[in-house]
C-alpha cells in the first residue's frame, strides 16, 4: 500500500513537472513567435521608408528626363505606372512585388542617360541618380536584413512546438522579398546613332 502511494506521488509529481516544463517550452516559443514576427515587421518598415524616399524622386526624374528626351513617353507612363503601383498596393507582400518591377526601370534610365549626352551631362539629373543609386544600395542592404528576419520566423514557425506558439499569438509566416522576374535576365541594351540620319 505504501509503496503504491508513493508511485502514485512519484507519478503525479512526474505529470505536473512535465506539464510545467511543456508550459514554460510553449510559452517561451509563444513569445520567440511573438518577437520574430516584430522583427519582420520592423525590417519591412525600414524597406518602406526607403522605398518611400524612392518614389518621391521619381516625379523629379521625371522633369529631369522630360525635357532631353520628350519622344521617350513609353518609359516616363512606364515609371509612372510603377510608382502607382507601389502606392496601391495593399499588402507588404504586394508592395514588394511592385518595387520589385522597378529595377527594370533604373536600367532603363541608365540606358536613357547614356544615349541622350546632354541628360547625362545636367547636374540636377547627375545629383537625382546619385542620389536614387544611394536609396538602392540601401534598400538592397535592408531587404537582406529582411528576408534573415524572414527566414527566422518561418524557421521557427515550421517547428512543431512553434506551429502551435505561432498559432495562438496569430503570427503566420512572412513572405521573403525576391527579386522581380524581370531581374533574372540582364537589360538588353541598344545604342542606336541619331546624329547621322539619312
Amino acid at each position: 500500500m505504501r509503496v503504491g502511494r508513493i508511485i502514485l506521488v512519484g507519478g503525479l509529481a512526474f505529470f505536473f513537472f512535465a506539464v510545467l516544463i511543456g508550459g514554460c517550452t510553449l510559452y517561451g516559443s509563444y513569445t520567440t513567435a511573438i518577437s520574430l514576427d516584430e522583427a519582420v515587421k520592423t525590417a519591412w518598415g525600414d524597406i518602406e521608408t526607403d522605398l518611400q524616399r524612392r518614389y518621391d524622386l521619381v516625379p523629379n526624374i521625371v522633369e529631369s528626363v522630360k525635357g532631353y528626351a520628350q519622344h521617350e513617353k513609353g518609359l516616363l507612363e512606364t515609371i509612372a505606372k510603377t510608382r502607382e503601383r507601389y502606392f496601391t498596393a495593399a499588402t507588404p507582400g504586394d508592395k514588394a512585388t511592385a518595387a520589385g518591377g522597378f529595377g527594370e526601370v533604373m536600367s532603363r534610365l541608365l540606358v536613357l542617360q547614356e544615349k541622350y549626352p546632354d541628360l547625362k551631362a545636367n547636374s540636377n539629373f547627375r545629383d537625382l541618380m546619385v542620389t536614387l543609386e544611394g536609396t538602392e544600395n540601401r534598400i538592397a542592404e535592408k531587404r537582406r536584413r529582411y528576408n534573415e528576419a524572414v527566414m527566422k520566423l518561418n524557421t521557427h514557425v515550421r517547428g512543431p512546438i512553434g506551429s502551435i506558439a505561432a498559432s495562438w499569438a496569430g503570427v503566420t509566416p512572412a513572405r521573403r522579398f525576391e527579386a522581380a522576374e524581370t531581374a533574372r535576365t540582364a537589360p538588353k541594351v541598344e545604342f542606336t546613332d541619331t546624329s547621322s540620319k539619312p
